[in-house]
């Protein structure tokens, strides 16, 4: 009796376990890896990457790499060990990370790359990038009749192992170079990072105390640009940036920076998510590998619009 009676109450308790859905999520774990969230850009891939695949019923691993290639490296064997389904990247260099994406395929866990490239295709599933070309030579044309079409300028440049710092560069050069009355008299790389910008910004005046304009590579180092100028009292220089970031919309709307170039981060993390949920149901994204995005100029126009690197209709 004692017996039956245990039996009837593991069964009353297997069936009361399979009634109530479970805290783990059904359709496995994605792993969202992204430089540091200290830049609000990457803050935005993570965020929305996040709550895409939350919706899709995934779980979640958020972690950060910190342009680290090692440090990517060993976020890659953390994925792989714990069983992901998908990783969903913003890498730490395009050469250096081909190995760590080869070594999740060779493990069977597909990576679903987003605004930033790597040097080989075929090995990631999706690489979903902001049109750079594109964005940068809507920032120079704002930024070359900012300036009257003349007067001596300095570039901010990205990371030099960061695809995107080339890219950029060439599209401002591209549309800038054609004006024989645009000089270019400093051209230094501030690591996309606003205290090196910042840094950079004040050797620049000090050499070039006449300087009229700033073109970055992204909003970070031109927020670090327009500090070093306010600091210096030179409010009169005219800053471009790169992104659409919301620090940089607010200082549009204050009168401060002028312009910058909207690169949707939000939605290109979710739609790597939903590539990755496609892939993994199907086998397929129905989509070619590398996939551009384009971008919008932010200006004092339309920069009431912007919210979290996303325009309202």
């Amino acid at each position: 009796m004692k017996l039956t009676r245990r039996l009837m109450m593991s069964a009353l308790g297997l069936a009361m376990s399979a009634a109530i859905p479970s805290f783990a999520s059904a359709e496995g774990l994605i792993a969202i890896i992204t430089p540091s969230h200290d830049n609000p850009f990457f803050k935005a891939e993570a965020v929305g990457a996040e709550a895409r695949a939350k919706e899709l019923g995934y779980e979640t691993v958020v972690m950060v790499h910190d342009d680290d290639a090692n440090k990517q490296s060993e976020l890659f064997n953390t994925a792989i060990a714990r069983g992901a389904k998908a990783i969903i990247l913003d890498n730490a260099g395009a050469d250096a990370t081909v190995a760590a994406v080869q070594r999740a395929k060779d493990a069977g866990v597909p990576s679903f790359l987003i605004d930033r490239e790597i040097k080989e295709s075929g090995i990631a599933v999706s690489q979903i990038v902001s049109n750079n070309y594109q964005g940068a030579q809507l920032g120079a044309e704002e930024f070359v009749r900012l300036m009257g079409e003349e007067g001596k300028y300095a570039e901010l440049l990205g990371r030099e192992a960061d695809t995107n710092a080339g890219i950029r560069s060439s599209g401002y050069h591209d549309i800038i170079d054609q004006y024989p009355d645009m000089e270019m008299v400093a051209q230094q790389t501030a690591n996309w990072s606003q205290t090196e910008a910042y840094a950079v910004m004040e050797t620049i005046l000090q050499a070039q105390p006449d300087i009229k304009g700033v073109i970055s590579g992204n909003d970070t180092m031109a927020m670090g640009a327009w500090a070093a100028l306010e600091a210096a009292g030179r409010t009169d220089v005219i800053v471009v940036g790169f992104d659409g970031s919301n620090d940089v919309r607010d200082s549009i709307k204050a009168g401060g920076i002028k312009a910058t170039v909207l690169q949707p981060a939000y939605r290109q993390a979710q739609l790597a998510v939903e590539q990755a949920d496609q892939f993994l149901k199907t086998g397929s994204t129905g989509l070619e590998e590398k996939q551009l995005m384009d971008c919008v100029l932010i200006n004092a126009d339309n920069a009431g619009k912007l919210e979290t690197f996303a325009l309202a209709e």
